[in-house]
């Protein structure tokens, strides 16, 4: 077995033939065997509700990520050394998660193990280094393991009741005759549930992620400024949410209730999202300028010094 492992190890990037990956192709269909029913069924089930929605997205941002990461390994140099007694722990505790979770159909254990599962498998075959290079992959995709009802519940609510709270009083500051009932604004003669759609853990998730990965990309060397901008992704969250929700009060207000609903309220999601990551930039850019400033004044008294 260590043999094979040896050959596929030293092949998978420096020579990807066929022939000399085969031992690594064969454990990568065994693992799409394994887990084909359990995305089958999350695809069919949670994640085509609106609090689970994220997971998709999530999912694909993090098969791209592995790919990005991948072709940043031959100009890194890393050295393939195995650690087949840390691997196989691992990858045996990922395969025992996955099956108490696929029999008890726990899907934070059964999604979550996927994890567990491949970080084994690369440290079987190519070594901590390897997977130290991909750290943030196996990070980034805790966002995409569902988390169970209780507390999506627990977390979304405050949320919702935050955001109907803000978006009633900014339309009161507008003008508009606008109450609330818990988390439904009334407008005029129209009420609007804010589900958990419009303020869940749906785009909080996505944005934080989406968030993380942005500040890995962009590689910022001050710990400081990654803190914040990270800590800053859920009150840009919480203001896409309330631009979405004032948006769709507004359209349904002065178009009628049917021009709030499908596409319009579809397109809002998308709006969310841009704004969200329209405000992220911005941020950063201010945060770039505030620690660019601080590094000239820190220069500028240790030369007067």
């Amino acid at each position: 077995m260590m043999g094979i492992l040896s050959s596929a190890r030293k092949a998978a990037f420096s020579n990807p033939n066929l022939t000399a990956l085969k031992p690594l192709i064969f454990v990568l269909l065994g693992l799409l065997v394994m887990y084909l029913p359990s995305f089958i069924d999350l695809f069919n089930g949670i994640w085509n509700t609106n609090q689970q929605a994220h997971g998709p997205i999530v999912l694909a941002v993090a098969i791209w990520f592995f790919y990005f990461k991948a072709t940043l390994v031959p100009q890194a140099n890393i050295p393939i050394v195995p650690a087949p007694h840390i691997g196989w722990p691992v990858l045996i505790l990922g395969c025992l998660i996955f099956m108490v979770g696929r029999s008890q159909t726990l899907y934070l254990f059964e999604i979550g193990s996927l994890i567990l599962v491949l970080l084994g498998i690369m440290l079987l075959f190519f070594g901590k280094p390897m997977a130290k290079h991909f750290w943030f992959a196996f990070f980034f995709m805790l966002f995409m393991v569902p988390l169970p009802a209780s507390i999506v519940e627990m977390i979304t609510q405050p949320m919702k009741m935050a955001v109907s709270i803000a978006s009633e009083h900014l339309l009161y500051e507008f003008g508009y005759p606008v109450a609330r009932a818990g988390v439904i604004v009334l407008i005029g003669q129209y009420q609007l549930l804010v589900a958990d759609a419009c303020a869940g853990l749906n785009s909080l998730f996505t944005l934080e992620a989406l968030g993380l990965l942005y500040m890995n990309i962009m590689r910022h060397e001050s710990p400081l400024r990654n803190a914040l901008l990270a800590a800053l992704i859920v009150p840009i969250s919480f203001a896409a949410n309330v631009t979405r929700v004032v948006i769709l009060a507004l359209i349904t207000y002065h178009w009628g209730d049917e021009a709030g609903q499908g596409f319009v309220h579809d397109f809002s999601g998308m709006l969310l999202f841009v704004t969200a990551l329209f405000l992220i930039i911005c941020v950063d850019t201010f945060l770039r300028f505030l620690t660019g400033l601080l590094a000239k004044r820190k220069t500028r008294l240790g030369a007067n010094s």
